[in-house]
């Protein structure tokens, strides 16, 4: 048993050594690109009180959308959504080619038995095997450790990629929530722009019914020309086909909602009207660069760029020598008894290197194309963070702008409506036709619409602020376990 010992002892001792020189890893190591981004933003409007230190996007998205079935909506969302269920499994397969790499860090150890009968025919051939002939029967027992010594740091610079990558991967899955919450909030408050089109709509439709029938008794009783009685038909009509496409809008937007929280399409709950959903006064947004720590795709560019810095220390240590210790004990005996005795054992201890010494200039072209995609990973990252600063600006002027459209169109929409009592009198007193009656009912109609898209584009340039700063995460502590959580693969019934 002794002799059994010595291939143990001799390669720990092996592994111990080669442990002692395995501290090189070629190729550059990853730091933070260094990248110019402007002092202050260019449109942030009245400066934020002093004692308001938090940004809008440090505002968790539960009490920016402060209306109880927006929120439910993006709860369900947040567990629901097959986008992000995706992008958490993926996380799981990331972590899980961690642990691949890795693990060529380590000996691997193989072990084998087998049994094998056989009988020598008279001519010199094996014949037919015939079990249970103890003077036919082969056993054999073995083990065998392997192991790649990491002498210039291949396989811990491809550990590193994948673990770059899988940090990636889980800014992907924050991009995604991120995202969805937008997408929610976004489209509910779609929703509720359709929702108070169609009621004006309805309401004007009412409003033009009883204008039809007032031309059509004036008509009747010759005050008035055919021509009066036909254009208040006619408007009646744009008004009924105006509110036929509304309601094909809300149902239409309702099918989009339901998707987007994980439904089939159906009806959708609301909560508050468009005009009473909670408008912060301040949208204090930060520093510019502070987006590089909060955004998760700006992140997950970054740790792209990682991962491709280490491929290139990956395909460097390539051109150099691989070194492989192998170690072996075996045992092979015709008798099952007899297998572990002194004479049936044999062991064997081996070094290998393997040097590249002419594939065409194979390995060194696989550095170039690291090096390639390491510089295509810079440029992406340098994109990515100036399409950011771009989407804040956009969110910050888009933001200001419609609140001051939000004013102007309520103004318009008191000046429409004056206009329209005015003409209604003359009208009615014969001083006018009834096309100043048309005119000012159209006019009126417009201006009503337009008011209400302007309140929606005021909380959609909230919504896609809020997202552009990288707002929204972290989520409320027990949607946040829900939305990490992978979910369960269900079981196979045999």
């Amino acid at each position: 048993m002794k002799r059994a010992s010595c291939p143990l002892v001799l390669g720990a001792s092996l592994l111990g050594a080669a442990a002692l020189v395995s501290g090189c890893t070629l190729g550059p190591n990853y730091q933070r690109p260094s990248l110019t981004t402007p002092q202050a933003w260019r449109d942030t409007g009245a400066p934020a009180p002093v004692e308001d230190v938090a940004t809008l996007a440090n505002t968790p998205w539960w009490k920016l959308f402060q209306d109880p079935k927006l929120q439910a909506l993006i709860e369900i969302a947040l567990r629901e959504n097959q986008d992000l269920r995706v992008a958490i499994e993926r996380i799981v397969e990331a972590r899980a080619r961690v642990g691949y790499t890795r693990a060529d860090l380590f000996p691997k150890l193989d072990a084998g038995v087998g049994a094998s009968y056989f009988e020598q025919s008279r001519e010199g051939f094996p014949s037919i095997p015939k079990p249970g002939d103890n003077d036919s029967a082969l056993y054999q027992l073995s083990a065998d450790v392997s192991w790649e010594l990491d002498l210039f740091g291949r396989i811990r610079r491809a550990t590193e990629a994948e673990r770059a990558l899988l940090l990636a991967t889980e800014e992907g899955r924050r991009a995604v929530a991120i995202s969805l919450v937008a997408s929610v909030a976004r489209s509910y408050v779609e929703l509720r722009d359709f929702d108070l089109q169609l009621e004006i709509a309805r309401r004007t439709l009412v409003s033009r019914a009883k204008s039809l029938e007032l031309a059509q008794v004036r008509f009747r009783g010759g005050l008035t020309g055919e021509k009066d009685s036909r254009q208040a038909e006619a408007e009646y009509r744009r008004i009924e086909v105006s509110v036929l496409d509304f309601e094909r809008q809300v149902r239409q937007k309702e099918n989009e909602l339901s998707v987007l929280i994980g439904r089939g399409p159906g009806e959708v709950v609301r909560g508050r009207t468009l005009p009473d959903l909670p408008v912060a006064l301040q949208v204090p947004a930060g520093l510019p660069s502070g987006l590089l720590d909060r955004r998760p795709d700006l992140l997950a560019a970054e740790q792209h760029l990682h991962a491709t810095t280490a491929d290139v220390g990956a395909a460097k240590a390539m051109l150099f020598p691989r070194i492989a210790l192998t170690a072996g004990y075996g045992t092979t005996s015709t008798e099952l008894d007899a297998l572990f005795t002194g004479p049936a054992q044999a062991w064997s201890v081996a070094a290998g290197v393997l040097q590249p010494v002419f594939n065409a200039g194979k390995n060194r072209r696989r550095v170039e194309i690291a090096q390639s995609q390491m510089r295509q990973s810079l440029y992406e990252y340098e994109k990515t963070v100036l399409q950011a600063l771009r989407e804040v600006e956009d969110g910050l002027v888009a933001w200001r702008k419609t609140g001051l459209q939000r004013t102007a169109q309520r103004a318009r929409v008191e000046a429409e409506r004056k206009v329209l009592q005015l003409s209604e009198v003359r009208y009615e007193g014969g001083v006018a036709d009834y096309l100043e009656v048309l005119d000012a009912q159209r006019s009126l109609f417009s201006a009503e619409l337009d008011e209400v898209q302007t309140i929606a584009a005021q909380m959609v340039s909230l919504v896609q602020l809020y997202k552009a700063l990288g707002g929204g995460w972290p989520n409320a502590p027990e949607v946040s376990q829900a939305a990490a959580a992978p979910t369960p693969t269900p079981e196979v019934v045999q």
